[in-house]
């Protein structure tokens, strides 16, 4: 019967996470010959190539599920060594968990706080669109994830978080300049609009609800509080989430294009494992999302 080696296996886990086979190797303390010899005993007692030696270094297929493997021993050992009241905090666990932007740089750093404060554990964020976070939980690059993808990942559960309710916002003067008798599709045509990144397609389906050609001048600011400041200084017209929009809306700097929002649901999604803090890190995330999300239908 065919075994996976503990040592091989955290061992592909260390270059994966530091990226190269020398920057594994200090982590380790070994040298990066004897982290080079692991890998291909690994590839040896596999029958398979596990790992790409690009940089960054990247698993092949099989690799990605000697990576899972490692990453879920390491979890089912810590919850162990807690349950038998022999953890301490200089063996703490590393979870790689991924989340959008706007809750990075609104409301989850906060839960994650209050669960280092709790957990010997340490956090490996991994920032993208809410609509391609599935995809890192899917190639085993992350344990858990804020993703708008409702129908649960394979080898995955998934919760309800609630919905990231979206204004469309600009200043008094960017009105007046570019907008003066409302969101017409001519007048949006011509005004610029701020965007997360090329994969942000929320200002785009806002416009093309509005007749808008999507010809629009755009600005590009991939950070969520750098994006929000951009339309208060106005750089351009854009969605932002209600909790980053409501003082400006509340003392005049900023107004609304219109009266319609746009609503995006949010789930939990994270590896189906029997983990105490597995589900420590859901109920914690999920309770902070219920203070600042709508409900759906609300």
């Amino acid at each position: 019967m065919m075994n996976i080696s503990r040592e091989l296996a955290e061992t592909l886990l260390a270059v994966v996470q530091e990226g190269t086979l020398d920057a594994a190797a200090k982590r380790l303390h070994v040298t990066p010959s004897a982290v080079s010899q692991r890998i291909k005993a690994l590839e040896t007692q596999l029958g398979r190539v596990v790992l790409v030696r690009a940089k960054p270094a990247r698993t092949t297929e099989a690799g990605t599920a000697v990576v899972r493997f490692a990453r879920e021993i390491a979890l089912l050992e810590h919850d162990a060594l807690v349950q038998m009241g022999v953890g301490d905090d200089s063996a703490r666990v590393s979870i790689p968990l991924a989340v959008n932007a706007d809750s990075l740089g609104t409301w989850f750093l906060q839960p994650l706080a209050r669960l280092a404060e709790q957990h010997p554990v340490v956090f490996d964020l991994h920032r993208d669109d809410q609509d391609f976070t599935a995809s890192l939980l899917e190639s085993g690059t992350v344990m858990g994830a804020v993703t708008s993808r409702r129908a649960p990942v394979s080898g995955c559960k998934v919760m309800p978080l609630g919905v990231m309710r979206y204004d469309a916002v600009a200043t008094v003067g960017f009105m007046k300049r570019w907008l003066p008798a409302g969101p017409t599709a001519t007048a949006l045509d011509a005004a610029p609009v701020v965007e997360f990144d090329r994969r942000d397609d929320l200002q785009t389906r806002w416009l093309r609800d509005r007749g808008s050609a999507g010809t629009a001048p755009r600005h590009y600011v991939p950070a969520s509080n750098d994006f929000a400041r951009a339309v208060s200084l106005g750089l351009g017209w854009g969605l932002l989430p209600v909790f980053q929009s409501s003082e400006g809306l509340n003392d005049g700097s900023l107004v609304k294009l219109d009266n319609l929002w746009v609503d995006v649901p949010l789930y939990w999604q994270q590896w189906n494992l029997r983990s105490q803090l597995l589900d420590a890190i859901a109920d914690t995330v999920a309770e902070a999302a219920a203070t600042v999300l709508e409900r759906p239908g609300v």
